[in-house]
């Protein structure tokens, strides 16, 4: 049994709290954890014990908060953030848990968003998408969903329009070869390819001659 003698606030960070017992210093608490406990508590190993499996808890949650500060997350990279901070698998599952209560880990939410903002910013195929999701650790199910509306045509022709204008002057046959190779790096097929790039050629020479998807092959 020891007895709590000092508790400190920490100079660099406010949140926790320094405990020493006896005397000496012992151990650290997110304040929240140590809110109970005062100096002359009492302390047993067991309730020390419970006290630091407590804050591992805290601080694996606020860590976990922390790296969702910048932008949704999946599951897997929840983990593998955790797991790269030293926390044991036991507190990883707690915190995931705790997270999807709240509705902060939830990987179909993310699975969605992933998509919506390639679609926005980074427009990528679907079977490029689809890679892009199972890297990130999701279920074959959720990844179905999430790519399931996709409509490669649409997104190519907005991506191959965009890109179009740094190819102006070029002829045909260069302007379908970089444009071509533009979109098959984002992962969209020949079959989406060939149309698309016609249409935007055809689009921007509309007084002179038009050429056939099948002047691609």
């Amino acid at each position: 049994m020891k007895k709590i003698t000092a508790i400190t606030a920490q100079k660099k960070n406010p949140n926790r709290v320094n405990i020493y017992l006896d005397g000496e210093f012992a151990f650290a608490l997110a304040r929240i954890t140590a809110a109970w406990l005062k100096i002359g508590d009492i302390l047993s190993d067991e309730k020390i014990a419970s006290l630091q499996a407590e804050d591992s808890k805290e601080r694996a949650l606020q860590q976990a908060l922390l790296f969702l500060s910048y932008r949704v997350r999946s599951e897997k990279e929840i983990r593998q953030n955790l797991l790269k901070h030293e926390y044991s698998e036991d507190v990883i599952e707690i915190t995931l848990q705790r997270l999807r209560d709240t509705g902060l880990a939830n990987d179909n939410d993310f699975a969605r968003a992933w998509v919506e903002n390639r679609n926005t910013f980074r427009p990528r195929s679907r079977r490029a998408l689809t890679m892009e999701l199972r890297q990130k650790g999701l279920d074959e199910e959720t990844v179905k969903s999430a790519v399931s509306d996709v409509d490669e045509s649409a997104l190519a022709y907005d991506t191959a329009r965009k890109r179009a204008s740094r190819f102006q002057g070029l002829e045909w046959s260069e302007f379908r070869k970089k444009l071509s190779e533009y979109l098959a790096r984002r992962g969209f097929p020949y079959s989406v390819i060939a149309p698309v790039v016609t249409q935007i050629w055809n689009e921007a020479h509309a007084e002179e001659t038009h050429y056939e998807d099948e002047d691609l092959t």
